[in-house]
């Protein structure tokens, strides 16, 4: 006997009862990008492995853990996608879509890091963001926030909280990373074995930790505000002034920092109590040097990306699980005609936006109506010879208690529209 075959472990299948909520995400997630002026790219699954160790950094957990890397017959290294700005910085870069061009993108799609599997969390995952090529100021800083406000709104979400920072610019996140790491060094006995890796590596991501031990350690850390130039801290200043402007709540969170090489200046995550410990909903900030180090011309740039499994767990929790009602016409023909005579009445339906199944295969009427009302529909259409002898329809209400109706065939269409959901 064969083995029998489950996913790989961290990749899940997403069935059709989860699909309603899934659609319903993706159609705001849409809506809104369109709303801002964002028009979709999409890059490949599968790019060349240099191009996320040189964008993300080598010395990150992504790349140096959690990245699915091979190397194909052509003897070239490959990498799934973990994330999709360097890709989309790619794209740009080798389509010349950034000359004297100021560009705004969406994309949606699966993501792949080796992490170890949690609600949450998972191998394979899929994400939505956005990105903004061309613009220095903070007014687009503040449009990213916007944009994620109005997604929960949408969405109909609450409880998330914005924290913002800013990182300086590399030159001031160096002199910030010499500092924290030489109190880092004073105090080597109370870091963990994680944190002692990562203090000569990328000594930033120690604040991020979420041991309580070492957050406690980090609150008496050097603050990285006090190491950012005048004109960066200008930019800072205006950002949060334009959210104040906006009604946008917001907390100032100095110990925040992106997992990612590439950040400068603006961050910010949108974070909530209700998922545990993966509490993170939608995060992102500034790159302004990422599309030059891939080899283009200097061009200021900023996104944001989330989760969408951990969006839906977030909708779940809070029971915004409302999507597109689903509520199919079934057509049943009862004639006994080996061709049947109710592809003409479905048709119909389908051309005037409905959805319809048809009852294919025989069966007692008993038994096909169980099936119809297993399928969560609202109506069942039936055509037996007497019906078909006077081009009438029978209406069977399936949600409610009410006697069946009779029609003419050529009113039904009209009937369906006024009536159904």
């Amino acid at each position: 006997m064969s083995e029998r075959i489950q996913a790989v472990r961290g990749m899940n299948d997403l069935l059709p009862e989860k699909m309603v909520l899934w659609h319903r995400l993706e159609s705001v997630l849409r809506t809104v990008a369109w709303q801002y002026g964002y028009q979709e790219i999409r890059t490949p699954l599968l790019e060349k492995t240099a191009l996320f160790t040189q964008s993300i950094g080598d010395q990150t957990d992504i790349v140096d853990k959690e990245m699915y890397t091979f190397t194909d017959s052509g003897e070239e290294c490959l990498s799934l996608r973990p994330e999709a700005t360097a890709s989309t910085v790619r794209a740009c870069i080798q389509h010349g879509l950034l000359h004297n061009q100021q560009q705004r993108f969406w994309y949606m799609g699966p993501m792949f890091r080796r992490e170890r599997p949690q609600k949450g969390r998972y191998r394979q995952f899929h994400q939505f963001g956005i990105e903004a090529f061309g613009w220095p100021g903070p007014d687009i800083d503040a449009e990213m926030i916007r944009a994620g406000e109005r997604i929960w709104k949408e969405l109909e979400i609450d409880g998330i909280q914005l924290e913002i920072n800013t990182l300086g610019s590399s030159r001031s996140r160096l002199a910030y990373r010499d500092s924290l790491r030489q109190f880092l060094r004073q105090n080597l006995d109370q870091l963990d074995e994680d944190n002692l890796r990562r203090l000569d590596r990328n000594p930033l991501r120690i604040l991020d930790s979420k041991n309580p031990d070492i957050q406690e350690l980090v609150s008496n850390a050097p603050d990285i505000l006090d190491f950012i130039q005048m004109d960066e801290r200008k930019h800072f200043e205006r950002f949060c002034e334009s959210l104040e402007q906006s009604s946008i709540s917001f907390r100032i969170n100095t110990r925040l920092v992106r997992g990612l090489d590439y950040y400068t200046s603006t961050v910010f995550e949108w974070t909530t109590k209700q998922l545990g410990a993966q509490n993170t909903v939608c995060a992102g900030g500034r790159y302004d040097s990422l599309v030059e180090k891939r080899g283009g011309k200097p061009v200021p740039a900023i996104g944001f990306a989330m989760g969408m499994e951990r969006l839906a767990e977030l909708a779940i929790a809070q029971g915004k699980t409302r999507g597109q009602p689903n509520h199919p016409i079934h057509v049943i023909d009862i004639t006994g005609a080996e061709v049947s005579s109710i592809v003409g009445i479905s048709e119909a339906l389908r051309d005037a936006g409905m959805t319809v199944v048809d009852h294919c295969g025989g069966g007692k009427l008993k038994t096909r109506l169980k099936r119809a009302d297993r399928s969560g529909a609202e109506i069942c259409i039936i055509v037996g010879e007497t019906e078909r002898e006077k081009e009438m329809v029978q209406v069977k209400f399936m949600r409610k208690s009410a006697g069946p109706l009779e029609l003419p065939s050529s009113d039904l269409v009209q009937w369906c529209k006024t009536n159904l959901r």
